[in-house]
């Protein structure tokens, strides 16, 4: 076993006959954002020329890959960037809580701390006409008081506790670019807030309501388009805009969202707000899978073939270029997407909503904490945060944790819950919630195919634990490397030390990777790490 685990770290990514003259130039990372490793496997057995068949006809494909921890955006492209987990990086979703931190509007930090802490697209500043201008506007952030005791607003670059890769990268004087979905994927820059050059973060969802292009898979993709529109100018050595640059960079890359909304929409465009999306076969049409197998609808089909038809012009601009055969592809996904069958989806409203609807929620102090903590829109009460996952954070932690595990727990069947993560078991995989200010007091794993919402425009989510959230796709391709499929298990947060050695670059330089001793993926040639 030890010379079958040896022989595969050394030959994996072996080049033939390359020597260390010719090592990787740039690195392009791409998250397509729901994912799965089903999907990849279906998509290139049944689209031979594809661009996922050729990068995987000359790649590694990882078909056991997963998220190292819950299945957030956030979480997930920080295991891609940084190396960790919230364990290091300290980010559970992109609305989450924290203990030491204030409301917006408390610009002086007074009183009790502890507030939600909300990156999503309600951050952005908006014109008049109620679209997003495409940056934050710092009145909506969360207070806290920094190093000197000063009051001020917490940008999501700030509230990460661990480098990136683009920091990384451009200290050692290489160019930086990436491309996001909302204006908080501020994120990337890392805690110096300098790590991405060329940052560009189109709006998917305007929090006014004028527009939200995820009702459509059509007008996802348009919006995708946009990113990738960027990625090629920056292949190209421009800016995202095409503005003259500084030339290509060394680590860049996007997400993709049509696969994730194809997934989950219950009807395609079903306020009929995408006034390109007029395809019959797709428009007002079911998204998601047909079966599960992962036999894709028209719609989500519709959201693979695209994706993949802009991964391919990201590859004909590199062959373009010459680079090609220097750059390291990278295709993966912060997360996938539950359930893929769609006899399992169970929508039974939201968590907090179910816990009070119970026959003694309202005397029990577990229901009443849950409550209190639900009805907390602003300062130091708690927060209750749901999706295919719960998080809890109690006010104030005067309640026992394991007295409220052991009540959701003795309610499992009417609350749908598979496993409640509290106390010494959450211990074991995240940190003290007595010692970290952002640790959930209770995780609650749902009962897989559960969402807790009663949304019927959405019939699948992500965030959770489960196989079809976290079990995602992850080639690494470049054309000097043989076709294989490892079967081992893996974590995505192994991509960023695997992209720092493709670079020549310590992957110790990452704090997280230093924390959590997070390995660089199986099979990276010797040459790359000497």
């Amino acid at each position: 076993m030890l010379a079958f685990c040896l022989l595969l770290v050394g030959s994996i990514f072996a080049f033939a006959e390359k020597g260390s003259e010719e090592k990787f130039r740039h690195v392009l990372l791409i998250s397509v954002d729901g994912l799965h490793a089903l999907d990849v496997a279906r998509y290139v057995k049944s689209h031979p020329h594809s661009a996922l068949a050729e990068l995987s006809g000359h790649g590694i494909t990882f078909s056991n890959a997963r998220t190292p921890s819950n299945s957030d955006s956030f979480p997930g492209l920080l295991a891609l960037v940084t190396g960790g987990s919230p364990v290091s990086h300290g980010l559970f979703y992109d609305v989450s809580y924290d203990r030491t931190i204030f409301a917006p509007t408390n610009t002086t930090c007074s009183g009790a701390s502890g507030n939600q802490m909300v990156f999503d697209e309600s951050i952005d500043k908006y014109n008049a006409q109620g679209f997003s201008l495409n940056v934050i506007d710092p009145t909506m952030l969360p207070r806290v008081r920094d190093g000197h005791g000063n009051c001020v607003p917490l940008f999501p670059h700030s509230a990460l506790r661990t480098n990136t890769i683009f920091e990384v990268v451009k200290a050692a004087g290489g160019h930086t670019a990436w491309a996001d979905k909302h204006p908080a994927y501020d994120l990337v820059n890392g805690p110096s807030g300098k790590g991405v050059d060329d940052l560009y973060t189109p709006e998917i969802t305007q929090a006014t309501g004028v527009f939200d292009a995820t009702h459509s898979v059509v007008c996802t993709v348009e919006n995708d388009l946009l990113k990738v529109k960027a990625i090629i100018n920056e292949i190209h050595g421009l800016r995202h805009d095409g503005s003259p640059g500084p030339g290509i960079p060394e680590v860049f890359g996007m997400n993709f969202q049509a696969v994730s909304v194809g997934q989950k929409l219950a009807k395609d465009n079903f306020d009929n707000s995408c006034v390109d999306d007029n395809d019959p076969s797709i428009n007002q049409q079911p998204g998601g899978y047909a079966d599960g197998a992962g036999t894709p609808s028209q719609v989500l089909a519709y959201g693979l073939q695209k994706t993949d038809e802009a991964l391919a012009s990201m590859i004909q601009a590199l062959k373009s270029q010459g680079i090609y055969d220097s750059t390291l592809f990278i295709v993966t996904a912060k997360h996938g997407q539950s359930p893929i069958n769609p006899v399992k989806i169970n929508k039974p409203g939201h968590f907090a909503d179910l816990v009070a609807a119970l026959p003694d929620a309202g005397t029990n102090p577990a229901g009443i904490a849950i409550a209190n903590a639900n009805a907390c829109s602003t300062g130091s009460c708690g927060f209750v945060q749901d999706d295919d996952i719960a998080l809890i954070w109690l006010q104030g932690q005067n309640i026992g944790t394991q007295q409220v595990a052991d009540y959701l727990n003795n309610n499992a069947n009417a609350l749908f819950i598979e496993e409640v993560l509290g106390g010494a078991e959450l211990k074991l995989k995240f940190n003290d919630p007595a010692k970290d200010s952002r640790t959930p007091d209770i995780i609650v794993q749902p009962v897989y195919g559960t969402i807790y919402t009663g949304s019927k425009t959405k019939n699948a989510e992500h965030g959770g634990f489960s196989f079809g959230d976290t079990n995602v796709g992850l080639i690494v391709s470049n054309p000097h490397l043989s076709a294989r499929v490892v079967k081992t298990p893996v974590a995505t947060s192994q991509v960023a030390p695997t992209i720092l050695r493709a670079l020549d670059i310590d992957p110790e330089q990452l704090k997280s990777v230093r924390v959590e001793h997070t390995q660089a993926l199986p099979g990276l040639p010797e040459w790359i790490a000497n």
